[in-house]
Formats: C-alpha cells, sequence, structure tokens
C-alpha cells in the first residue's frame, strides 16, 4: 500500500511537471505569434536576410548572457559541437532562408498549410529515428490542429492554388526545423537544450550573415535608417521571442520530446492572428475562432494531456478503491 502510495505521488509530481512545461509552451507559443507580426514590420523596412542574421546573432548574445549569470556556459565536446553544428544548419539557417525566400514565393494559405504539417513531420521523424510511439488520441489531435490551421489560413477565400516553388521552399523550412527538433532531442541527454540554443544560435548568425552578404551586399546600410520604434520591435523579437522563446522550446524538446512538444506549433496562426487584430486592427471571422477550437482539442489530444488526465482519473480510482 505505501510503495503505491508512493508510485502515484512520484506520478502526481511528474504530472504537474508535465503541466508546467505545457504552461511554458503555451506562453512560447504567444510569442512567436506575435513574433510573426513584428518580422513583417521588420522585412517590410529591412533586406530580410541580414536583418534576421543581426537579430539571431542578437538572441544568440542574449541566450549566453542568462546562461553565464545562470552559471551553464561550457565547452562543447567534438560530438556535442558536430551536433550543434548540424542542429544550426537546420533550426537556424535552413529554416530561416527558406522561409523567407519561400513566403515571397506563395500565398499566405499555401504557406500557413505547409507550415502547419510541422508537428505530422516531426512526429513521423520522431518515430523513425526517436522510436516514440503514437497513439490514436495523439494521431486524432494532430489530424484536428491542422484542420484549424487550414480553417484559420483559408479564411482569405483565395484558396490552394497549384504548388510553387514557394511552396516548396517553405515545406524545406518545416522539414529543416523538424529535423532540428530530431537533432535536439537525440543530444538533450548529454547536453543542456539552453545551452544548445544559444550554440545553435551563434552559429547560424553568422553562417546567415555570410549569406546575406553575398546576396544582400546593401543589406547593412539598409539598417542604418530604422526608427525607434522599428528597433524596438527588432530587439522584442530578438530577446523575448527567439531567445527566450527558442531556449524555453528547447528545453521542453529535451524533456517531453519532439513530437509532443511539436503539437503546441499549431498555436502560432491564432497569436499571430490576434497580433494583426490588436497592432493592425485587422478583424477575426467566425471560421478563425472555429479554427481555434480545433487547435485547441488538438493540441489537449495531441500533446498527450488528454491521456495523461486519463491515466491520473483512473489511478485515483485505483486509490479510492484500497
Amino acid at each position: 500500500m505505501n510503495e503505491f502510495i508512493k508510485y502515484t505521488g512520484w506520478k502526481s509530481e511528474a504530472m504537474v511537471k508535465k503541466q508546467q512545461i505545457y504552461f511554458i509552451l503555451f506562453c512560447v507559443m504567444i510569442g512567436w505569434g506575435f513574433n510573426v507580426i513584428a518580422t513583417k514590420v521588420l522585412v517590410a523596412n529591412f533586406m530580410p536576410v541580414t536583418m534576421t542574421a543581426l537579430r539571431i546573432f542578437t538572441a544568440a548574445v542574449s541566450v549566453f548572457v542568462i546562461l553565464l549569470l545562470m552559471k551553464k556556459v561550457r565547452k562543447l565536446t567534438r560530438r556535442e559541437f558536430v551536433y550543434v553544428l548540424i542542429g544550426a544548419l537546420f533550426n537556424v539557417v535552413g529554416h530561416h532562408y527558406f522561409l523567407s525566400n519561400g513566403l515571397a514565393h506563395t500565398s499566405a494559405s499555401n504557406g500557413g498549410l505547409i507550415l502547419g504539417t510541422g508537428p505530422i513531420l516531426t512526429t513521423v521523424l520522431a518515430i523513425l529515428f526517436l522510436g516514440d510511439k503514437v497513439t490514436w488520441p495523439r494521431i486524432i489531435g494532430v489530424l484536428l490542429g491542422i484542420s484549424g490551421v487550414a480553417f484559420i489560413v483559408l479564411e482569405g477565400g483565395g484558396g490552394v492554388s497549384s504548388i510553387s516553388l514557394g511552396d516548396v521552399y517553405v515545406f524545406l523550412a518545416i522539414l529543416s526545423q523538424a529535423i532540428s527538433f530530431i537533432i535536439i532531442k537525440r543530444v538533450s541527454g548529454t547536453l543542456d537544450p539552453r545551452l544548445m540554443t544559444g550554440y545553435m544560435l551563434l552559429i547560424g548568425s553568422v553562417i546567415l550573415f555570410v549569406i546575406s552578404q553575398i546576396i544582400e551586399p546593401n543589406g547593412l546600410a539598409s539598417m542604418a535608417h530604422g526608427s525607434p520604434l522599428l528597433w524596438a520591435a527588432f530587439f522584442s523579437s530578438a530577446i523575448i521571442a527567439t531567445a527566450l522563446g527558442h531556449m524555453m522550446y528547447n528545453d521542453a524538446v529535451g524533456k517531453i520530446g519532439a513530437a509532443e512538444a511539436s503539437i503546441f506549433i499549431n498555436l502560432n496562426p491564432f497569436f499571430a492572428l490576434i497580433g494583426a487584430v490588436v497592432f493592425l486592427g485587422e478583424k477575426i471571422a467566425a471560421t478563425q475562432m472555429i479554427g481555434f477550437i480545433f487547435i485547441l482539442f488538438g493540441v489537449l489530444l495531441g500533446s498527450g494531456a488528454f491521456e495523461d488526465l486519463l491515466r491520473t482519473k483512473r489511478k485515483k480510482e485505483i486509490s479510492a478503491k484500497i
């Protein structure tokens, strides 16, 4: 009996920690959703690749300042450096390069739908390379989440046109990010995901800056005339969304897994929509609210939270009988 109480108590504590991770992921998605608005404003005023490189470099510096205060900074082993380099190429360079170019050559509807496949891609990769098990509730959750994203991004009424080069670029962007999540999970046993985030951002920003100097020779000059409001958006995006957001998200990936954490990415379109309403004066349509409801149920099922609640309820029932 005592052993059973200890067992269920430990599980209860684990459940609380998992719920805290879910809440952190929810907050990260708010930041990332609003960051879409900030990024749109920045790209409209600065050259995109140069701005992205400097923004990510600022985020990297912010991460290392935080980690120094936490006394978490250390040198990487040779094996860890290889993983960090590969992660930087996929998570930072590949994702941001393909995304910025893809959205310039495809419709918002197509781009949104393709980005919405991130959780599915991550789940499939986690099954293939990490041995994760996917239950029917999680599969249903992923499908509901994708359906919700479809409701939101198709509100414009343009529909999904034929596949273009931009569509391929956006797909490569989300595929690159999904691959990076698998890499983060694989190396998280020996390397703190937050420290890995700092190194990935630093290495990725340097590579992106080199690329920007080749394809945007006047990129730095374009950033010399930014207003105080633009720079406020720049630093908010770099520090809050990119530095803190990626630190917390990658830490969650290391704790609960890539497939489970990626489900929350489906919340991004909704919070981007809220940001557009608050900062750009756009209106929310009924179909978009329906999409949000789909996404909420998708997160509940796909993240495993629903299964955790059922397990907790069963244990309470068993405990009451004993």
